[in-house]
């Protein structure tokens, strides 16, 4: 078994709205400035509880913007509502972005996530390397704010995706803004196969949720 952030993009047809471990939820629209024409993809990632928009031209992807609700999924009144409202107002965000001709305003750098609200800090994934035989991993993480290193933020990791579960282990970045956490397998860890981490620094935040694979399936 092996940790992968699984941020790989699905495409998806727009327009279907359902059950949230079902339903991939997207939009796709093209849209032209000057003489360059994009292509706006939006989509819901619930396995992960992100929301992410990228931009192609050509065929080629250009720009990525993702934002986690993990912090707000726990709540009883989080609905499939709330996701398709969050994805519609992102991805006119980005459109109208392209249409003004400041399309960088609205995207955000590469591995970057930020909670919804766009305070600007930002947990990004770099990698985790195993402890020994399915007995742990570290957890390697970078915070940033406004795309700079954050020192001193405090992290936290737990179990799932329930914000009342249990810390199982805490960091603090370093002047690097880089974050490694000591993740110890056990019982409940794998039958979840998924846990949180929540950077806090000041009134900001940054949430992103992490999942398991077997390590002979493909991402």
């Amino acid at each position: 078994m092996f940790f992968s952030p699984q941020c790989a993009s699905k495409h998806s047809n727009s327009g279907n709205y359902g059950n949230r471990e079902m339903t991939i939820f997207g939009f796709n629209t093209d849209v032209k400035h000057g003489d360059t024409v994009y292509h706006v993809q939006s989509e819901a990632r619930p396995s992960d509880l992100v929301v992410q928009t990228l931009v192609f031209m050509k065929g080629l992807c250009v720009g990525k913007r993702t934002v986690s609700y993990a912090q707000e999924a726990s709540a009883p009144d989080f609905s499939d509502e709330a996701i398709h409202q969050l994805l519609k107002a992102q991805h006119r965000t980005v459109i109208d972005a392209i249409n003004a001709g400041n399309m960088d305003s609205a995207l955000g750098t590469v591995g970057e996530v930020q909670d919804i609200g766009g305070s600007g800090l930002s947990l990004r994934w770099i990698k985790a390397d195993p402890i020994g035989s399915e007995g742990g991993f570290i957890l390697h993480l970078q915070v940033t704010d406004a795309g700079k290193a954050v020192a001193g933020a405090e992290a936290v990791a737990r179990i799932g995706s329930d914000a009342d579960a249990p810390v199982i282990a805490r960091s603090t970045s370093d002047n690097s803004g880089n974050i490694d956490m000591q993740i110890v397998l056990n019982d409940e860890l794998r039958r979840e196969s998924s846990l949180t981490v929540q950077a806090t620094y000041g009134a900001k935040s940054a949430t992103r949720k992490f999942r398991f694979k077997k390590a002979n399936q493909q991402p």
